[in-house]
């Protein structure tokens, strides 16, 4: 309140300065007053040039130049007469009419901008948590549409974490069921996830089905550049929720003002430090919060601090992970319900042929199918659509405009046909799905292997056998072309990172033996990846590089064998794809059979769509847009991250 009545006055000055100086600038300027005495004797002398009467008041010029004014008598019969004897340039004009109104403006204007700067602060007062401006005021919005309400019916592959939150809906609408066993309600409820595995969406849905307010801000609400704005606001939010009490609580994003204390550059006590003290206080402090559950939303657990992961604040971790095939098939009949689909469409092959989808990437996978389909002018969307999306999606749009010349094309030919021929003789891999030297997205070409299920660990050869097959197109270049190019770049930097992952994370090098090397520290303002702290010697670390090495050039060995010892075989797919752009596993079957491909259609079975690991010829050595730590931007896993899910 102190602080409150320093600013009424600093803004008091200010208004009182602002009219001082808007007076002073906008004053006229008036000429130098003379009595009437020496007005007449001017006039006798000659000394007046013209004067101008506007009722009792009378300007006038010299000969000499400069001005003056004097006050007449009204009746002065004696003074028009001497002016016409000196031939004084006389003006009569009508006198002014009294504007009031002005008068009553100009006298009244500072104390009604007074009242009103008055006025103006006490209500922000009242209204803003204490502070003026509303910046300490709540952003947090009450949700109340009734119209377009999310339910837990339009969310579909979270089963656990429906169940979860149900019994919170429940917990509110009948408490007593739960209290008669001496149970008491959740204080806060933390949904954790891989982005775009739907956590907003259930806190939508938990709007729609539960029957008390739902208030909804974002983490990055709080924290402004005005010092204490954030407490302010913590509190503000958490006094509405107990106004409305029972209600619900949902933060999105926590960890803008929930990661670890004490990791700011500028010192421990900052602002957003201030913020999450206030927001432990409230969840679990000395004053209760009896009906008002916090539900929060992140993707970055591991940087919250532990003190707000505690049973008595967030009670429960609810962990949204992404979909198994069950999941997918429901969130797609979710997706689809709104989109005509043909007669040939399977939901449950899209289902199984897109494994690591999340939510929001099915949902982006349905509209593109269904853009193709209005493309094509389409009365329905078929499973050809639904392929050529997924196609879209993850390997980009096809480039066929693209201007390329006959040898890099050959080049391209010959890399990607290494990569096929690789991955379909070496044992323990997922099967090809389809291989095109067709541009697509950043790349110049592409191979696709189809996960036969979803993997959430994976044993060391097949890690091994990815090593050679992400080498397979480096080999063919050398082998056929007698040249390498800068086409294998991406190839073997992912080839590089995931031998390293196996010897420093997971324990995959006999010499090295299963431990781990090198530590993670997350700074807040720095980020993942400045954060690793070697932890180990120099002749460790030199060990670590040689077996590193040893595993990439392993694979690249492998791979040679492979494609030296089918050279033939190696040249037929390239011809084929150098002919026909684009096979898919059927047709390369055929070749390595010795039967050519009966047609160039860029078609692709149902029961075969997929997505999967991919390799690609890319143009230099740029390494794409990664849309996750282990996934690359031309589809499907790069390499995938083989630690437990």
């Amino acid at each position: 309140m102190n602080q409150f009545y320093k600013n009424l006055a600093l803004w008091i000055i200010i208004a009182f300065i602002l009219l001082a100086l808007f007076s002073m600038l906008n004053q006229p300027v008036e000429a130098p007053k003379i009595v009437y005495s020496e007005f007449m004797e001017q006039v006798e002398k000659g000394e007046i040039k013209e004067v101008k009467i506007q009722g009792d008041k009378a300007t006038g010029e010299y000969n000499q130049g400069g001005t003056f004014e004097t006050y007449i008598p009204t009746e002065d019969p004696e003074l028009l007469k001497l002016l016409r004897e000196k031939g004084v340039r006389t003006v009569v004009v009508p006198p002014e009419k009294a504007n009031w109104y002005m008068n009553v403006l100009i006298s009244w204007f500072p104390l009604v901008l007074l009242l009103g700067i008055w006025i103006f602060f006490m209500r922000q007062m009242q209204a803003g948590g204490g502070k003026a401006l509303s910046f300490g005021k709540s952003k947090a919005r009450l949700v109340g549409d009734k119209k377009n309400q999310t339910t837990f019916k339009d969310v579909a592959g979270a089963d656990e974490a429906k169940e979860e939150l149900h019994e919170i809906i429940e917990f509110l609408k009948e408490p007593q069921k739960f209290s008669k066993l001496g149970g008491k309600i959740p204080k806060g409820v933390l949904l954790i996830g891989p982005p775009g595995t739907g956590k907003t969406l259930l806190a939508r849905a938990i709007a729609g089905e539960a029957s008390v307010p739902f208030f909804n801000i974002s983490g990055s609400d709080f924290v402004e550049m005005f010092v204490g704005v954030g407490a302010s606001r913590v509190r503000d939010l958490f006094e509405q929720g107990k106004k409305n009490s029972p209600c619900i609580i949902f933060i999105d994003e926590i960890d803008a003002v929930g990661r670890h204390r004490g990791a700011g550059l500028g010192g421990g006590h900052d602002e957003r430090e201030q913020t999450l003290n206030q927001l432990l206080v409230e969840m679990d402090g000395f004053e209760n919060n009896d009906g008002v559950i916090l539900i929060a939303a992140t993707n970055r657990p591991d940087v919250l601090d532990p003190a707000l992961l505690r049973p008595g604040r967030f009670d429960r971790q609810v962990v949204v992970s992404r979909p198994d095939i069950k999941g997918r098939e429901g969130i797609l009949k979710v997706h689809t319900s709104q989109v005509p689909l043909d007669d040939d469409v399977i939901l449950k092959t899209i289902a199984r042929g897109t494994p690591g989808f999340t939510g929001a990437d099915l949902a982006n996978l349905v509209n593109e199918a269904a853009l193709l389909a209005a493309r094509a002018e389409k009365k329905m969307v078929t499973m050809i659509d639904f392929e050529d999306a997924k196609d879209k999606v993850l390997m980009g749009v096809e480039r066929r405009s693209m201007v390329i010349t006959e040898k890099e094309k050959r080049n391209t030919a010959y890399h990607e046909a290494g990569h096929t021929l690789v991955a379909y003789l070496l044992p323990g891999t997922d099967p090809l799905h389809k291989v095109t030297i067709i541009p697509r997205g950043q790349a110049l070409g592409v191979t696709m292997q189809l996960p036969e299920d979803d993997k959430h660990t994976y044993p060391k050869k097949y890690l091994v056998n990815n090593l050679a097959i992400m080498m397979g197109g480096r080999v063919a270049e050398e082998i056929c072309l007698n040249e390498i190019t800068t086409g294998a770049g991406n190839d073997i930097e992912r080839a590089t990172e995931t031998a390293r992952k196996m010897v420093c994370e997971w324990g995959m090098s006999e010499k090295m033996g299963p431990l781990t090397y090198g530590t993670k520290e997350e700074q807040i303002f720095l980020g993942r990846d400045f954060a690793s702290q070697k932890n180990f010697s120099d002749e460790t670390a030199k060990l670590i590089d040689l077996e590193v090495k040893a595993l990439v050039v392993g694979g690249y060995n492998k791979a040679k064998e492979i494609l030296t010892a089918n050279r033939e075989m190696l040249e037929k797919i390239s011809m084929a794809l150098l002919e026909h752009e684009t096979l898919n596993l059927k047709e390369i079957t055929e070749i390595i059979d010795g039967k050519p491909p009966e047609s160039d259609d860029d078609e692709t079975p149902k029961e075969e769509l997929a997505e999967g690991v991919t390799h690609s010829k890319k143009k230099g050595t740029k390494k794409p847009k990664s849309l996750d730590d282990s996934e690359d931007l031309l589809g499907g896993k790069s390499m995938p991250d083989p630690s437990p899910a």
